[in-house]
């Protein structure tokens, strides 16, 4: 009976043994779960991306240039106006009764001059006839030049009246959005309020107040077309500037959350590098026909320098960092992975281009390969796409 307890007992050992060591093998030839995708050929556009400030290219500042009480603004504050649109109107009588002044001054030296021009006619021919003395002629010739003189100054006053008078309509010189309102119908503005205490309204107040000269009434911007502004290192300028020769290059103005706002061109490299950055200031014009861009904000930008082309490509995420540098693991034959270095000479947008290590078309690990060395044999679970590339839909 012992002897039967012993040898089941030896033989429940036995087996047991045999089952793990059975566990052990299998769970080393278990296949690793993996997300894959293709190597890819493509274009990539060479990029420099950095922040950059959106502008105005035109911004005005509408001041008086006559002095009165406004007495219309045909505007609404922060609304859109159009070149010529009168924003504002000055009380204009004082000048229209200038303007009708200077006028009839001028009209009477024009009568005085129309005289004095039939005396000199008439002693010529008098003179000639030696009826008057020469002397008298003569008189009557500066008698016309001095009249002259006092028609042209009657005419340089009407000018002034005249222009003083459409001075009183301030309209808009550009086309732009407006921006807050700085004065209020009755306020003064012009020399006369530089004579006013220092308790004036400088700003806007209630009817009948005053601002002060040289008082901004309001600012237009303009906002189609924008300029968006940004500095580059000095190093990639002589690329930038050799290939901004051939042709004006594309700029895309991003938000902060990666929206894209607009695309335009490169119109500007400044002259001179900034000494303290080693920069270069540069400005990209923007259509800005959906008015994303607003001045004063600030942007995500990218300025595409050229194409490379036909390069390989891997997602940034296949891309593993290592003692040794950056490495890639490739699923061979048989689904298991090679541990493959390789170069990388460009990443932009999620996307790394290859230029040692992998000629494009191999199948590359994008997830999971913390779990993987030389040899492990790999199960595709999940599809993923190389930009621009191709995709990995089975599953081993």
């Amino acid at each position: 009976m012992m002897i039967a307890l012993v040898a089941a007992a030896v033989r429940h050992f036995s087996s047991g043994q045999a089952g793990n060591e059975n566990s052990a093998i299998a769970a080393a030839n278990a296949a690793v779960p993996v997300t894959a995708t293709i190597a890819t050929r493509q274009d990539v556009p060479d990029l420099i991306s950095t922040v950059g400030m959106v502008q105005s290219i035109d911004s005005v500042a509408i001041q008086p240039r006559v002095t009165g009480v406004i007495e219309k603004i045909g505007f609404t504050p922060g609304q859109d106006v159009k070149q010529g649109q009168e924003l504002f109107l000055i009380d204009p009588r004082p000048y229209q009764a200038t303007l009708d002044q200077a006028k009839a001054e001028l009209a009477r030296d024009q009568g005085v001059l129309a005289e004095a021009q039939t005396d000199l006619t008439r002693y010529q021919t008098l003179e000639k006839e030696n009826s008057i003395a020469q002397q008298q002629e003569q008189d009557q010739v500066y008698v016309v030049q001095q009249d002259k003189g006092t028609v042209d100054l009657d005419q340089a006053n009407v000018e002034t009246a005249e222009l003083n008078l459409e001075f009183c309509h301030l309209s808009a010189p550009i086309s732009g959005r407006a921006g807050t309102l700085l004065v209020d119908v009755g306020n003064l503005v012009g020399e006369a309020s530089a004579q006013t205490t220092t308790s004036a309204t400088t700003t806007s107040g209630p009817i009948g107040g005053q601002a002060s000269t040289g008082t901004t009434m309001v600012t237009i911007q303009q906002i189609q077309p924008m300029y968006v502004s940004f500095n580059v290192p000095q190093i990639k300028l002589s690329e930038i500037d050799r290939d901004q020769t051939a042709a004006p290059l594309e700029v895309d103005a991003f938000s902060q959350d990666g929206k894209l706002l607009d695309k335009g061109k490169l119109t500007v490299i400044d002259n001179q590098v900034n000494t303290n950055a080693g920069t270069v200031l540069m400005q990209a014009t923007f259509a800005n026909a959906d008015k994303l861009l607003w001045p004063g904000e600030f942007v995500r930008v990218q300025l595409v320098v050229s194409m490379l082309k036909n390069v390989v490509t891997v997602p940034t995420q296949a891309v593993m960092a290592g003692p040794n540098g950056s490495y890639v693991y490739v699923i061979a034959p048989g689904n298991k992975v090679n541990r493959v270095s390789v170069q990388i000479t460009a990443r932009e947008n999620a996307v790394d281009v290859i230029s040692k290590g992998l000629s494009g078309g191999e199948r590359i690990v994008t997830d999971g390969q913390y779990r993987l060395d030389d040899g492990t044999k790999v199960a595709v679970r999940a599809t993923t796409t190389n930009p621009g590339g191709t995709e990995v839909s089975e599953v081993e």
